[in-house]
């Protein structure tokens, strides 16, 4: 494991007060980490606001949006050293957060923090990410109390919007899928990363305040198509319907979400954006579950769990 400097690198496309309160919090650390901000805003994006309030601050900008994988990618390239921490930019952390991500560091190459919910501080938003057998993705201890986390077990991996990661596991692998614009991309990378042999702990300490789904809305129609994109996606390129057992429980749950989402939002982005997923995987080498990797579930259970979030 690396022992450097860490480095936290922020994605961002509105920037403004969310990004000042998130930035705020990085400078009141018990342990002060390098800060990089990947900019996917249009123009000159956060550059006022980096340049007035906060000049230790590196910003790497594209002049558009990258997605949040490709951006990431881009600024761990070209900015930072050290352990690989990203944090969203709607999360403010508690003064501990980067102290307890490397504690947690010292035993695996994957490392959870814990996001809590803004609308309820006492309850958990996200502890990392889990999957079922089709690959429906599940944010870890969703809706539990804060103190749920000091004794549960591991997840798959980090939710990207608090992580984090070994950089040189991270490099291993290719960073993220930048196929994958938004959403699923912590998920496949826990896969992949899991597959090569690294592993992930919770670090239950390290936490920060999360305002959910602030970029794109919970239940917008632009987040059920990139949602399904990427789920359309993973379920080809790691062969869900190549097994029949799974198959059939990936048909129901798509079925089910997607038949939701139309009669609630009357919309069927969900379901086209799960098509234009499958299509791009088309071709694409097949890639590997790491052992252990999924928790078996009941269509009911699955979608009961899915339902809190008005996620796809």
């Amino acid at each position: 494991m690396s022992v450097a400097i860490p480095t936290v690198y922020i994605p961002t496309l509105n920037g403004g007060e969310s990004l000042r309160r998130c930035l705020r919090s990085l400078r009141e650390q018990t342990v002060q980490p390098q800060v990089v901000v990947a900019d996917n805003g249009e123009g000159e994006g956060s550059a006022e606001l980096l340049g007035a309030e906060f000049p230790e601050v590196a910003r790497v900008a594209f002049g558009r949006n990258l997605g949040f994988g490709p951006a990431l990618n881009r600024a761990i390239r070209e900015a930072g050293e050290g352990p690989i921490v990203l944090l969203n930019d709607d999360a403010v952390a508690e003064p501990r957060l980067i102290e307890q991500l490397l504690a947690g560091s010292e035993r695996a190459e994957m490392v959870a923090a814990v996001l809590l919910s803004e609308r309820d501080p006492g309850k958990i938003d996200s502890a990392g990410v889990v999957v079922d057998q089709t690959l429906m993705a599940f944010d870890y201890l969703c809706g539990h109390p804060a103190s749920a986390a000091e004794t549960a077990v591991d997840p798959l991996g980090p939710t990207g919007g608090a992580a984090l990661y070994d950089r040189a596991a991270f490099e291993a692998v290719g960073g993220f899928d930048e196929r994958i614009f938004l959403y699923y991309e912590d998920v496949d990378l826990a896969l992949r990363m899991g597959a090569a042999g690294a592993r992930c702990v919770l670090a239950p300490q390290a936490r920060a305040i999360h305002g959910y789904s602030f970029t794109l809305g919970a239940r917008s129609s632009r987040k059920y198509a990139m949602t399904g994109w990427s789920r359309g996606y993973l379920m080809r390129r790691y062969g869900v319907t190549s097994r029949p057992s799974t198959a059939l429980a990936a048909l129901g749950r798509e079925l089910a979400v997607c038949a939701g989402q139309l009669i609630r939002d009357r919309t069927l982005a969900g379901a086209r954006g799960r098509l234009t997923g499958w299509r791009a995987a088309k071709g694409l080498s097949p890639r590997q579950l790491p052992p252990s990797a999924v928790t078996a579930l009941s269509l009911r259970r699955a979608l009961a769990l899915r339902s809190g979030r008005h996620a796809a």
